[in-house]
């Protein structure tokens, strides 16, 4: 049988981060860089997710005595833009150890991050100092504590299903009964025949005379009939123009009638 490990996925809430101290005093720029990215990503931890902040904080000290390979106290060169027309400054390895030797540190490190939120997340938890001393003893005593409190959960190993699963052998069916119908006994063809003449025999009921309701809806309505009648005589008296009277004014306006009227 294959054996496969599942997949853990830790919530932020359930990681326990510790506090390493690493003393530079002798170590090389680049190796001490690169060891310093490891720790703060998170990558030597068995549930390492590349989209979590998983990593641990780091404490650098003795930032001064970091050691360089070759001549590159005088070769290697930092640029700096001020964001102004020709204004490119540059300083040497060793100008850059002799102002600020804590960010010649912050600066390899800073190359091998994630070049997102996550990787400028993951540089706040680098702490580089220039001396021995650091202002984090209570918090590398209680990572300390907590690491050993809570260990990490081991993985648990899940067994794959076979590809094809054995199926059990089916039992057969039983046969089925056939069922059996009883006969009818031999008075069964009497009383059918004798259902129908009953149904015959009865009289079917009288029709029901009609309520007064419906008789007063039935009948005519005389008045009605006699104004639709008559209406149209007073519509023709109304239309018809009344003789009109003849006044002074209207005769003298025709003007006098001739004589032979």
């Amino acid at each position: 049988m294959q054996l496969y490990r599942e997949t853990t996925h830790t919530k932020p809430a359930d990681r326990v981060y510790q506090w390493h101290v690493i003393d530079a005093d002798g170590e090389r720029l680049g190796r001490l860089a690169s060891r310093i990215a490891v720790l703060l990503m998170g990558k030597d931890k068995p549930d390492y997710s590349r989209h979590q902040l998983s990593g641990d904080f780091v404490i650098v000290v003795n930032a001064v005595k970091v050691a360089f390979s070759g001549n590159k106290r005088a070769q290697k060169i930092y640029y700096r833009h001020t964001g102004y027309i020709g204004h490119l400054r540059e300083r040497t390895l060793d100008e850059m150890m002799d102002k600020f030797p804590t960010r010649v540190i912050e600066q390899a490190v800073k190359g091998m991050l994630p070049r997102n939120r996550l990787g400028r997340q993951m540089l706040r938890r680098l702490k580089v100092y220039a001396e021995a001393e650091h202002p984090h003893e209570a918090q590398v005593r209680a990572g300390l504590g907590k690491a050993k409190e809570e260990p990490a959960a081991p993985t648990r190993a899940r067994r794959r299903p076979p590809a094809e699963a054995v199926q059990a052998p089916v039992a057969p069916a039983a046969p089925e009964a056939e069922p059996q119908v009883a006969e009818a006994p031999a008075e069964a063809p009497a009383a059918e025949a004798a259902a129908p003449a009953r149904r015959r025999t009865t009289r079917r009921a009288a029709p029901k005379a009609p309520t007064a309701a419906k008789a007063t809806a039935a009948k005519p309505k005389k008045t009605a009939a006699a104004t639709r009648r008559k209406a149209p005589a007073a519509k023709d008296a109304v239309d018809s123009p009344a003789p009109r009277r003849r006044t002074r004014r209207a005769a003298a306006s025709e003007g006098p009638k001739p004589e032979g009227e």
